[in-house]
């Protein structure tokens, strides 16, 4: 059991899935920065100076100025603005990995369509193999091509 687990971790596909995930995670954490440091602060700024990581929601019935002053008291609250930092961070993630699957793709030909395997029958139209000699539906004899 030990030699077969040894084989399977050394596979390339596990290799290859280990980097992708540690990659992944360092670009999730660049996104992230690059939603909450460099992206949100001028979007806040033209929305009138709305700090969207201290926007939320106070559901307890005492006042307070900030995220961290809520949370210091143990008030519960409503992170509307860290929610919105998520959701665009998904956002770029999603479109980055789209944009990643189909370079990839055109790379190995994978976005181009595959070749006919059918044809028309020209006397009933119906979809038949393309080596095909007689038309299994209509039993018309059909021309070599």
């Amino acid at each position: 059991m030990l030699s077969e687990f040894k084989a399977f971790a050394i596979k390339g596909n596990v290799i290859d899935l280990a980097v992708g995930f540690v990659v992944g995670a360092a670009f999730g954490k660049i996104v992230t920065s690059f939603t909450s440091d460099i992206l949100m602060p001028p979007i806040g700024l033209a929305l009138g100076k709305v700090d969207f990581s201290n926007l939320f929601i106070n559901l307890s019935s005492k006042h307070y100025d900030t995220i961290a002053d809520a949370k210091k008291a143990g008030a519960p609250t409503l992170n509307v603005g860290l929610f919105l930092n998520t959701i665009v961070d998904f956002v770029i993630i999603a479109f980055a990995v789209f944009l990643l699957v189909k370079w990839i793709n055109h790379l190995t030909g994978a976005d181009k369509p595959a070749p006919p395997s059918t044809k028309d029958c020209p006397y009933c139209a119906t979809a038949i193999p393309l080596a095909a000699t007689r038309c299994p539906h209509c039993t018309s004899e059909l021309k070599a091509a």
